[in-house]
């Protein structure tokens, strides 16, 4: 038997919007989206490198307001490259240095949810 790393759900409101954050902004790819009918709810999967994420327009398949951390290499250079497109749904701050050895940069989605990126801090 073996596990797997989890996929999280977050819940979204609107597709457009989701795209718009998820795709154009973070640099993630559509993966598949899933539709019961016409004029259904939207469900769908994203990833960028191994983060894979799934978004739904789905009542009851996630809360708003949810919390993931998604470890990186290069924080630095994801905040530059975020700060430049002067995006108007985020406007990243700088990485914090945390005191469990992490460095931070905590981002909110249009929905609720909230994105920390995370370094860990080389020991000396």
């Amino acid at each position: 038997m073996e596990l797997y790393p989890p996929i999280p759900v977050l819940r979204i409101f609107d597709e457009q919007l989701a795209l718009k954050h998820y795709v154009e902004f973070l640099g993630f790819t559509v993966d598949w989206t899933h539709r019961f009918g016409a004029n259904f709810p939207i469900f769908m999967q994203i990833s960028r490198g191994d983060c894979v994420i799934q978004l739904s327009e789905h009542h009851g398949d996630a809360c708003p307001g949810a919390s993931l951390r998604i470890r990186v290499d290069g924080l630095d250079e994801l905040q530059r490259s975020l700060a430049q497109q002067d995006y108007k749904y985020a406007k990243p701050g700088v990485p914090i240095d945390k005191p469990w050895a992490d460095r931070e940069l905590e981002l909110g989605d249009p929905f609720g949810n909230r994105l920390t990126f995370y370094e860990p801090i080389p020991s000396a």
